[in-house]
Parts: C-alpha cells; sequence; structure tokens
C-alpha cells in the first residue's frame, strides 16, 4: 500500500482507509479508486457553498489526497445530541442529499465509487458512513469528513445508517426514548410519509448489513473487515441489527404519529 506523506501529524481513525497524517491545514491520506470521484463530488459540494464536507484539494505530488483539515471535536467524544441538535443534523443531511440529487459527472468521464455496501436501488449520490465517529464539531460549524466509501444509493439507507449512530439505535436502549429522537432526526430531514414508511427498514438493512460485511470478512479474510472483525466489532453490530429490527414497530409508529 502507497504509504502517505511522511513528516506530518498522524491523526486518529483511518479503520478502513489506512494513516490519515496532518500537514499544514490539509489532511493527506492514500489515493485509492473511488478517490477521483469523490474528490469531483467534493468539489460539487463546495462549489454550491455546503460547509458540511471539507475542502478537497486533488492529488498532491507525492500522490496523496488532499483534504481541508478541519479543526475541532468528534461528536463521538461528545455528549448525545439533544433532539433539538438531531434536527439540526437532519436538515444538514437533507441539504447534503438535496444537493447530491442535482450532481452530474462529466459526461466524457464514467466515475468509479467505492461503495462497500450497496444500497437495493441507486437515488442520488450518499457519503454511506454519516455516523459520531465522522463528524467534526467546531463551534457553529459541523463537517462530515472521510467520504472514501461515497458513492450511489438512496436517502434513506444514508439517513437510516446515521440514525443508527446519532440516535443512538444500539442494544441497551430505551426504544420509547428513541423512537422519539429518531422522529426528530426524521422531522429536521423533512422527511415526507413515503420516506417515513421506508425509514425503519432501510435502518435495519443497513445494520444488519454491517454486521454480515464483517462476519464474511472474518470467514474469508477479507481486509480490514477481518481485523474489525477480530477486534470485536461483530460484538456491537449484531445486537444493533436485532435490537433495530426487533423494534421496528415502535420506531413506525412514532415516525408516522
Amino acid at each position: 500500500m502507497e504509504q502517505v506523506c511522511a513528516g506530518g501529524e498522524v491523526l486518529e481513525g483511518g479503520n478502513t482507509s489506512g494513516p490519515v497524517v496532518r500537514v499544514g491545514d490539509t489532511v493527506r491520506k492514500q489515493w485509492h479508486r473511488g478517490a477521483p470521484a469523490v474528490t469531483h463530488f467534493l468539489h460539487h459540494l463546495n462549489r454550491q457553498g455546503y460547509e458540511g464536507a471539507p475542502r478537497a484539494f486533488g492529488r498532491s505530488l507525492r500522490g496523496d489526497q488532499m483534504l481541508e483539515y478541519v479543526p475541532g471535536t468528534l461528536a463521538d467524544r461528545m455528549p448525545p445530541m439533544t433532539e433539538e441538535e438531531l434536527r439540526r443534523l437532519g436538515g444538514m443531511i437533507r441539504r447534503l442529499h438535496d444537493l447530491a440529487a442535482v450532481y452530474r459527472p462529466p459526461s466524457t468521464w464514467t466515475p468509479v465509487w467505492d461503495v462497500v455496501i450497496p444500497d437495493e436501488r441507486e437515488e442520488i449520490i450518499c457519503h454511506h458512513d454519516l455516523a459520531p465517529w465522522n463528524l467534526v464539531r467546531n463551534g457553529e460549524r459541523w463537517v462530515f469528513v472521510d467520504w472514501d466509501g461515497a458513492g450511489p444509493g438512496t436517502r434513506m439507507g444514508d439517513l437510516g445508517y446515521a440514525a443508527h449512530g446519532f440516535v443512538p439505535l444500539h442494544q441497551g436502549g430505551d426504544p420509547e426514548r428513541s423512537a422519539r429522537r429518531l422522529r426528530a432526526l426524521a422531522d429536521g430531514y423533512g422527511c415526507d410519509r413515503a420516506q417515513r414508511e421506508e425509514l425503519p427498514g432501510a435502518i435495519a438493512r443497513r445494520v444488519r448489513g454491517m454486521y454480515e460485511l464483517l462476519v464474511e470478512g472474518a470467514g474469508t479474510g477479507r481486509q480490514p473487515w477481518a481485523r474489525l472483525h477480530a477486534e470485536g466489532h461483530a460484538e456491537h453490530w449484531g445486537p444493533a441489527a436485532d435490537h433495530v429490527e426487533r423494534h421496528r414497530g415502535v420506531w413506525s409508529a412514532a415516525l408516522l404519529s
């Protein structure tokens, strides 16, 4: 694997994408097969004034992917979001999806994406890993990082994955309280009735899909999923998937009431 720029500050993260290094006001990551498409999509978001994504600077002379370094605190190091903050998050994701809906790659170029868990259909370009460990909060600015897995997907699949981490929808949670928080996220997004009906199933598919990916990686040796399985990640995702499925009726009732 290509060595990322030496001499910088190694940052946390990089579970699936290799080392992440800060050099001045930039972050350097390994160039991967989806990097050209991701860079072009980020340029689109940047041009539209979307502050929830880092600026993309293309490829360095060394061959690294270069992105804006965003100072702040990762959301998974902060207290759980309030319902008001969940509504703000929903609006932030809606803005992302609306801008993605009008994104068009050049007609002379076919983008190659690196989506790990494909959705059942392709509506828009999604982040696919909207989670507290990928949200940097710096005062009023909130920025999603780690776009390596971006690619075609569905609105509710992307929002459903975010719901797992931000509500959160984990084993041991209080279903009634979680349902209220899920509704706040959906309200902030502005979900219509069809999306509210779709969302519980989308959450279940995405969470179960993560568990199955880890199990498959353990069985085949496919990295980095085999390593993450060995580190115990499936012990979270399996029970979380069971929890989400067990309480689908609670989620639907809160979303549609």
